[in-house]
């Protein structure tokens, strides 16, 4: 059997100290374990040391590099950050095009290619992970390199109009060429991609995913990743949950729950969110005292300017909202700016009558399905979710609103506390039963499986 080799910005890989693990971290780390495989990234630390360091725990393998602190700068600060992930969520006015990003992007992706090539055996499947990864595997191929590549990216792909803002976009996408296989999340991206390679590169799109070059063919494919369902479903009954739970009927003292937690990200859409819950509030007197939403919002790259914006601007926008709107004994807006434990989560999923998920653009979202897989059979809550959302291509059951309209959203809640048993039940079925058939493995065993694949 071949290995398989995962690398990506950040090494996931499971230790004493991991604790609870994402739904990718679980099924990589099992493939891993299975091959016997090597996953490298960053450490997260700063440093100047370039030689990997090897841990093994659980029986999967982790190698991890520090950067030097311009390159954290330039790399994920700069192009990772402030370049491309802007971009590629649709947000051009927010996206910084500094020479010395792009070259920062370039080195680290070079140093990595130099610290892994030497570790990568003939026969090993290797497996790059997102946007910050993406030219690794042609600097890959410059070692020499014969392996079945595959890259995958968590993010949207952006339409052609928009790639093009990008300088040396073409240059980007060429080296999506090196790799053998490349994965979406959704059709839609899969389609933009395709688009950009016909009117830009004058590729041609055949059979099975097949796209030619020039000399070149590679198969790009959808394949959207799926939450670990059996063992999400297990611990959202388990005593964690439970206590969550609990502790969140008591707290609510009678008032229906809506639940949002994302990552502090303008692409989330929680402007439009709190705008959004604040016109249903304008709108439905009648239900002040009887709702309210938790919104939990954990910092994420504070050294962003643009980060610290969102959160200045949600900071007061909470304020207003629960200023114009609390009463002695009943705040609106309950606003967390602090992560907790999946297990936890889903207790709090389960506690909640309605999930409102409404990101403004966004690879997959699985929180969408996480929400889904908490709830109780005998008493589902309703999703609310973005069509700009990923997840939305299969979770159609959804009541699907646009997050720009306040007012969607504001219907889509008064809907939603409105509807009944049966039709909660009718949409929750066939998500659920979605979210279990294709989860986290069938998505890394459909990957894996086209990699191998000669």
């Amino acid at each position: 059997m071949s290995r398989l080799i995962v690398i990506s910005n950040r090494v996931q890989a499971p230790t004493e100290e991991s604790g609870a693990q994402g739904g990718l971290a679980v099924a990589l780390t099992a493939a891993l374990r299975s091959t016997g495989g090597v996953w490298f990234g960053w450490s997260g630390e700063v440093g100047e040391t370039t030689e990997p360091r090897f841990a093994t725990y659980d029986g999967v393998t982790s190698a991890t590099v520090d950067l030097p602190e311009q390159d954290v700068e330039e790399y994920y600060d700069g192009y990772a950050n402030r370049t491309l992930w802007p971009l590629f969520h649709y947000r051009l006015g927010l996206t910084e095009f500094e020479r010395d990003f792009e070259g920062g992007y370039e080195r680290v992706n070079r140093v990595f290619s130099d610290v892994i090539a030497p570790h990568i055996q003939p026969q090993d499947l290797v497996w790059v992970h997102d946007y910050h990864m993406i030219p690794l595997g042609w600097f890959l191929r410059q070692h020499g390199l014969t392996n079945r590549l595959g890259f995958f990216l968590h993010i949207p792909w952006p339409p052609t109009r928009l790639l093009t803002a990008l300088p040396q976009h073409r240059r980007l996408v060429e080296a999506l060429f090196a790799y053998d296989v490349v994965g979406f999340q959704t059709q839609e991206w899969l389609e933009t991609f395709h688009d950009y390679v016909v009117r830009e590169m004058g590729g041609c799109i055949g059979e099975d995913g097949e796209i030619t070059v020039g000399g070149r063919t590679i198969r790009a494919i959808a394949c959207p990743i799926g939450i670990d369902a059996q063992e999400f479903i297990a611990n959202a009954f388990g005593p964690e949950a439970s206590s969550a739970f609990d502790r969140m009927v008591t707290s609510s003292a009678g008032r229906s729950l809506i639940v949002g937690v994302d990552r502090l990200d303008y692409s989330k859409g929680l402007e439009e969110r709190f705008n959004g819950y604040q016109r249903y509030l304008e709108t439905h007197a009648n239900a002040h005292s009887n709702v309210y939403l938790l919104q939990i919002a954990p910092p994420s790259r504070a050294s962003v300017q643009s980060y610290r914006d969102i959160r200045e601007k949600l900071d007061a926008m909470s304020g207003r909202i629960n200023g114009a709107f609390a009463d002695v004994d009943w705040v609106p807006l309950r606003y967390v700016n602090q992560g907790f434990p999946r297990t936890m989560l889903a207790g709090i999923y389960r506690a909640a009558r309605v999930g409102l998920v409404t990101p403004l653009r966004d690879g997959m979202n699985l929180v969408a399905k996480e929400f889904i897989a908490a709830q109780d059979p005998e008493d589902p809550g309703v999703l609310i979710l973005s069509r700009f959302a990923g997840a939305a291509e299969q979770l159609q059951e959804a009541i699907i609103v646009n997050p720009y309209s306040p007012d969607e959203i504001a219907d889509a809640i008064a809907r939603a506390l409105s509807m009944s048993l049966d039709e909660r039940k009718a949409r929750w079925n066939p998500m659920f039963e979605g979210i279990v058939r294709n989860d986290v493995n069938w998505w890394t065993d459909k990957f894996c499986d086209a990699l191998a694949a000669d």
